[in-house]
C-alpha cells in the first residue's frame, strides 16, 4: 500500500499550470484555473451480516463508498476508500479536507476542482448552478425533439453544460478503472473488508501506472473520447450536506467566480 501512495498523487506542479485539456480547447478555457475533478463512486462490498445495514445505501445492496480526485490525464491524484455505502459523499469530502494526515491535494490561490451539485460551491471547489428547471447533467441536454429544446437556456445552463462536460473526466476515469477490474463488480465473500479496501486502492494505483507508462491501451483510448459515457460510475443523486469547514465569504467568492466564468462562456460562444 505504501507503493500506492507514491503512485496516487498529483504532479509536483499541479497548482501551477493550465492543463493541456483546457489550454487546447477554447470552450473550456474559461475554466483555465481548474486542476481536476472530485466525485464519489461505489463498488460492491461483501460484509458481515451484522454490518450490512450501514453499508446499504441507495444502491440497495452493500457497497464501499470511495472518494476520488482525478486530473485531466485520467489519473487518480487522491483516493479515500473504505467508507460504508450509506455515507454521504459530502460528509466524506468534509472529512477529507479537514484531516491533514490524509494529504489531500488542496488547490491554492485561484485554482479549484469541479464538483457535482451535491458538494458545496466554496473556495477551491466549483459546483454547478442549482435550481428548479436548471439542467446540469449531460443526459438532460440530450432529451427533446428538437435541437432548440436540447440546447442550454441562458447563462446558467450554458455554464452547467460546459461544467458537466469538463467534470465528466472523472466519470470516464472511473469507467476505465471499473471496466478493467471485474473483481470490483463482485467482491468475493472470502475477502475481509480490509482486503477489499486494499484491492480498490491497489487497482487504482495500477490504473495510474498503466496510464503514465504511455503505452497504447484500448480502454484509455476509448475513454479519451468525450462521447464515452460509462454507466454506474458515480452516485449522481447527491444529497447536499452543508460544509462544516468553510465560511460564507468562501461561498460568496466562489459564486462570484462562477458568475464570471458563466459570462466568459457566453462571450466565447458568441465569438464562435
Amino acid at each position: 500500500m505504501s507503493m500506492s501512495a507514491n503512485i496516487i498523487k498529483p504532479s509536483a506542479n499541479y497548482n501551477d499550470e493550465v492543463p493541456a485539456h483546457i489550454l487546447n480547447n477554447p470552450r473550456y478555457y474559461p475554466f483555465k484555473d481548474c486542476i481536476g475533478a472530485i466525485d464519489g463512486t461505489h463498488v460492491r462490498a461483501s460484509v458481515r451480516l451484522k454490518d450490512q445495514t450501514k453499508y446499504i445505501g441507495r444502491k440497495g445492496y452493500a457497497t464501499q463508498n470511495i472518494m476520488a480526485v482525478c486530473d485531466f490525464n485520467m489519473c487518480f491524484t487522491f483516493v479515500w476508500a473504505g467508507w460504508e455505502g450509506s455515507a454521504h459523499d459530502t460528509r466524506i469530502f468534509n472529512e477529507a479536507l479537514r484531516r491533514p494526515e490524509l494529504l489531500f491535494p488542496h488547490p491554492t490561490g485561484d485554482k479549484y476542482y469541479v464538483v457535482d451539485a451535491g458538494y458545496p460551491n466554496t473556495k477551491g471547489y466549483l459546483a454547478p448552478y442549482k435550481g428548479q428547471n436548471i439542467r446540469y447533467h449531460i443526459p438532460e441536454f440530450q432529451r427533446g425533439q428538437s435541437s432548440a429544446m436540447r440546447a442550454p437556456r441562458g447563462p446558467k445552463e450554458t455554464f452547467n453544460y460546459h461544467h458537466s462536460s469538463l467534470r465528466n473526466i472523472i466519470e470516464r476515469t472511473f469507467g476505465v478503472w471499473k471496466a478493467r477490474w471485474a473483481l470490483l463488480r463482485d467482491m468475493h465473500v472470502n475477502y475481509t473488508y480490509e482486503h477489499q479496501v486494499s484491492i480498490v486502492i491497489a487497482s487504482m494505483a495500477i490504473h495510474n501506472f498503466v496510464k503514465k507508462c504511455g503505452m497504447f491501451d484500448e480502454a484509455f483510448n476509448t475513454a479519451q473520447q468525450e462521447s464515452y459515457n460509462p454507466r454506474g460510475t458515480s452516485d449522481e443523486l447527491h444529497e447536499e450536506v452543508p460544509s462544516t469547514n468553510r465560511t460564507d465569504d468562501d461561498g460568496m467568492l466562489m459564486a462570484a467566480i462562477r458568475d464570471a466564468i458563466a459570462q466568459d462562456v457566453m462571450e466565447s460562444r458568441r465569438r464562435t
